[in-house]
């Protein structure tokens, strides 16, 4: 199973499932967790390969369905019956498969700094990444797009938080998450089709470059999603700018759970 931490208040409190991007680790929350627990019951989970959870679970043919049904398995183990997700970056394709594959379990989803389409820009790096991934040191490539994807000097805490959780990954496991990457853009597309009726928050840093413009525009195009942009935030706007992050995401959770109550 994968390695993960629970943070038990008191029962009658809602769960708040967190998932973190490629390369990361649950530590990346470590903004978050204090806050949080004044409100909710919260579990973080370290994906395959990430942090604390063993390496090496890969199949031929693995994709982001098992690596969905892993953290569900989480959610059994521990008699999880339904829970709001929180994911950032490549997190939040995992949490929209969870909520795509496994509905029952999912009361909200909060995708920060998400990813549900590639630009010319980004397909590019990806294509750089897949050609040289086998030969380059990966965290060489890791670098590369971290600083491509958070540029900014005021990124500086969150490129570092994530650069230095990737230090504890390997290069096959590196290889593997990368593989996930080559037919994304059609598995992304038929992920926005249906949000299976869950309520939906997106959570986008102001100078998020890569990722922002297509979700501002899906939002435009779907009145019940919800959107709120943070300034003075890229990519990873949970360590960027944690207190409005956690303030908004917070305030929206329990507003689901307000909406759940009177409705059941």
């Amino acid at each position: 199973m994968l390695h993960y931490r629970t943070y038990f208040t008191q029962q009658s409190l809602p769960w708040v499932t967190f998932i973190h991007g490629a390369g990361g680790s649950s530590s990346i929350w470590f903004k978050q967790i204090k806050e949080y627990r004044k409100h909710f019951n919260v579990l973080v989970i370290d994906l395959r390969g990430h942090g604390q959870s063993e390496r090496g679970r890969w199949r031929k043919g693995d994709t982001f369905k098992d690596i969905a049904k892993e953290v569900i398995d989480v959610l059994d183990a521990e008699g999880i019956r339904h829970s709001h997700f929180i994911g950032i970056s490549l997190g939040t394709i995992v949490v929209q498969t969870i909520t795509s594959e496994y509905t029952q379990y999912v009361r909200s989803q909060t995708l920060c700094g998400a990813i549900i389409q590639l630009d010319i820009r980004t397909k590019f790096l990806l294509w750089v990444g897949r050609t040289t991934k086998r030969f380059i040191p990966y965290m060489l490539l890791y670098k590369l797009f971290a600083w491509i994807i958070m540029p900014n000097r005021d990124h500086e805490e969150s490129r570092l938080a994530f650069v230095n959780s990737a230090k504890k990954m390997c290069q096959k496991e590196f290889i593997k998450w990368f593989s996930l990457t080559k037919m994304i853009n059609p598995y992304l597309a038929k992920l926005q089709l249906d949000h299976k009726g869950v309520p939906t928050f997106f959570v986008m840093g102001q100078e998020d470059y890569l990722f922002r413009a297509p979700v501002e525009e899906l939002v435009k195009r779907d009145p019940s999603l919800s959107y709120v942009t943070i300034r003075k935030s890229g990519h990873v706007c949970n360590i960027d700018q944690p207190q409005e992050f956690n303030d908004r995401t917070i305030e929206y959770i329990k507003q689901q759970e307000e909406i759940f109550s009177v409705t059941g």
